[in-house]
């Protein structure tokens, strides 16, 4: 159709016509004038639209799928980070845990001597350029911290505060070199004093050269005048080696420490000594040993020859 005066006019007047009957058939609603047309016309066109509709779906398709593709990326990447947060979360929990372990395990020690402790946490340890084995916890003046306390967790002794600050303290560990704490024998009461070696076992040098002593016994703390800087009965470690007896004025045994030097977190500190000493009693339950299985003896009895008979010897 060539572009004239006449066809300019027709196309105004069927877009006018078209809005007019989408204009009666919108306020019409389900009574339209034009519903039975439409109805007709779907039904006229209904199988063309089907058949472009089959050949344009696959591009559809596709293009739906590369939406909800990504869709399905963003689900994803929220569920990992969800995912992510979980486990941040059962980490933390699981730290959480073990704080709680620590902490219940100090609560019994400190029970069982009657010691009042404040209860700190690891916060550093001493400098790599230094030879001394010491950590810094986060309590200090504030919390009614003093040098020269016992510090101890749920194994057994820790060391003692050297350092004190408003809100820190400085504790030395008791395998430094330069730690000594008095010890005393399980049951047996010999005495002796205990010395840091590091990463080995103490030193712990008995005062009777003669002590009867052997593998697996075990030490606590003696205590010191005032309960300062030790207060009795805190668990020490166990005998791992005894050295032999010279005739010496003394005798050296070996004193595997009851606590992970390189592990401590959670430690409390003594700010009130049990009114009594409580001698064995922090220490632990030892094992019962086993009780050897009862042996049976069982004798064996020989058969009768066949027949019933007793083979005397004599043929009969």
């Amino acid at each position: 159709m060539r572009d004239t005066r006449e066809s300019r006019l027709l196309l105004v007047l069927l877009i006018a016509i078209a809005f007019a009957l989408i204009t009666v058939d919108i306020r019409g609603g389900e009574d339209s004038p034009v519903d039975g047309a439409r109805q007709a016309a779907a039904t006229v066109f209904g199988p063309v639209e089907n058949g472009v509709s089959g050949a344009v779906d696959p591009i559809g398709n596709a293009i739906s799928a590369v939406r909800d593709s990504g869709k399905r990326h963003d689900r994803i990447g929220q569920l990992e980070r969800e995912n992510a947060a979980l486990k941040a979360k059962l980490g933390s929990d699981d730290r959480n845990q073990s704080k709680i372990r620590q902490l219940d395990s100090m609560l019994k020690t400190a029970g069982a001597g009657q010691y009042g402790i404040k209860g700190a946490q690891v916060i550093a340890i001493g400098s790599a350029q230094g030879f001394s084995w010491t950590v810094t916890i986060d309590a200090g003046a504030s919390d009614g911290l003093k040098r020269d306390m016992t510090v101890l967790n749920g194994q057994g002794l820790v060391g003692r505060v050297t350092t004190v600050g408003p809100n820190t303290a400085t504790v030395l560990l008791a395998n430094d070199p330069d730690f000594t704490v008095g010890t005393r024998m399980e049951k047996t009461d010999e005495l002796g004093f205990a010395s840091g070696q590091g990463d080995r076992p103490l030193r712990v040098q008995l005062l009777n050269g003669k002590a009867k002593v052997k593998k697996g016994d075990r030490l606590v703390t003696f205590g010191s005048q005032a309960d300062k800087p030790f207060v009795p009965g805190v668990p020490v470690g166990k005998v791992v080696r005894v050295d032999p007896s010279g005739g010496d004025l003394t005798r050296t045994i070996y004193v595997e420490p009851y606590v992970g030097f390189t592990k401590l977190d959670i430690v409390g500190v003594v700010v009130q000594a049990p009114r009594t000493d409580p001698r064995d009693e922090v220490l632990p339950a030892k094992p019962a040993k086993p009780k050897p299985a009862p042996t049976v003896t069982v004798t064996a009895t020989p058969s009768a020859p066949a027949g019933g008979g007793v083979d005397n010897g004599y043929e009969q």
